[in-house]
């Protein structure tokens, strides 16, 4: 039986009680939550794809919510944020280099035969399977639309 994000999620919730690692333990119980929620919601159960757009979800919150806090002069809060980050980056996959990701984006806009930055909704949705969770999709967007205009 191959292992899945959701039993490697569990079995880090294990490791982390058992080694009494409060902080850690209580953002895998945040993500376990989260998930939990998105399969109620939308009554399903999720695979790796859903589970990691969920991760993904979380960083970003965080990620905003580190911008505020940092607005707002409050450094631990901010440090806060950046540990839960830390936690929640070890189920993303392995991140793409900055030469990977442009040679991807650029044989996609050759497949789609995208010219003019009308052709970006195409571009974006052939790539976002392709880099979900390897990539920041906000960069990604950037460099198609410098590529494209």
């Amino acid at each position: 039986m191959s292992s899945t994000l959701k039993d490697q999620i569990k079995a880090d919730m294990i490791a982390a009680m058992r080694a009494k690692e409060k902080e850690t333990l209580g953002v895998i119980r945040m993500l376990q939550a989260a998930i939990k929620q998105k399969e109620i919601d939308d009554k399903v159960t999720l695979e790796d794809a859903g589970v990691l757009a969920v991760v993904e979800k979380m960083i970003k919150q965080r990620r905003e919510s580190i911008k505020q806090y940092e607005a707002g002069n409050r450094p631990e809060l901010a440090a806060k944020e950046n540990q839960e980050i830390t936690v929640l980056e070890v189920y993303l996959p392995t991140p793409l280099s900055a030469e990977e990701l442009n040679a991807l984006i650029e044989q996609t806009i050759q497949q789609t035969g995208a010219s003019s930055i009308k052709d970006m909704g195409k571009v974006m949705g052939l790539l976002k399977g392709q880099i979900q969770g390897r990539a920041n999709m906000s960069d990604v967007s950037n460099i198609i639309k410098e590529r494209l205009s």
